[in-house]
């Protein structure tokens, strides 16, 4: 993997970077992945391409930085919250639906474009790679959790319960139920909240 890149610490450069961004979101949420590109970046921010190559040295570096941006525009911290605050591990699982609901749908068009990607880009792959061992780690957290409280149903270890649990975290899941079903984020979360109920927490 290439090394990441430096944020800019100038005021006018930050400017630059946010635009370039801001600009990168839109193109990939009205055209998708393969609208996307340095030059139309530089087109919809309105500078130059060699702007967009000081900042970026390429198009997975962009979708890198794309998408801690819009995790960082969309309060990931703030949409988290509300899971590590809950007062005990069933409520907190239900919370992390309710996380799932309203934060995913929010990071859905950059999350394809870098899954995508990673089939042939290294940058992307590798990238893609931290984002799921974090989103591992996250469902560990909360198996755990219900272990410590002698909550997590007998059937599961905490292997195999943590598997599951990220497994039904899944983009495609979300992209099935919200888009092709039909189902608003509400409707997903509140399925999803019951479901890891019936699933993981012990009678």
């Amino acid at each position: 993997m290439t090394d990441r890149i430096e944020v800019p610490t100038n005021a006018r450069s930050r400017r630059t970077r946010s635009a370039l961004l801001s600009a990168a979101r839109v193109l990939l949420e009205r055209g998708g992945s393969v609208a996307l590109t340095m030059s139309g970046t530089a087109e919809a921010a309105g500078v130059s391409r060699r702007t967009v190559y000081l900042h970026f040295p390429s198009r997975a570096d962009l979708l890198v930085a794309l998408f801690d941006h819009v995790n960082e525009t969309e309060d990931l911290a703030g949409s988290l919250a509300p899971v590590w605050a809950a007062p005990d591990s069933v409520a907190a699982l239900e919370e992390w639906a309710r996380h799932l609901g309203r934060f995913h749908p929010r990071i859905l068009s950059v999350a394809r474009a870098i899954h995508r990607d990673r089939r042939f880009d290294p940058d992307a792959a590798a990238h893609w790679a931290v984002v799921m061992r974090d989103q591992r780690r996250v469902c560990r957290r909360l198996v755990r959790w219900l272990q410590r409280e002698q909550r997590l149903a007998p059937q599961w270890t905490l292997s195999t319960a943590t598997d599951m649990v990220w497994a039904l975290m899944s983009f495609d899941l979300l992209e099935e139920l919200v888009t092709d079903c039909g189902w608003s984020t509400s409707r997903y979360a509140e399925h999803l909240a019951q479901l890891l109920r019936a699933t993981f927490v012990a009678a």
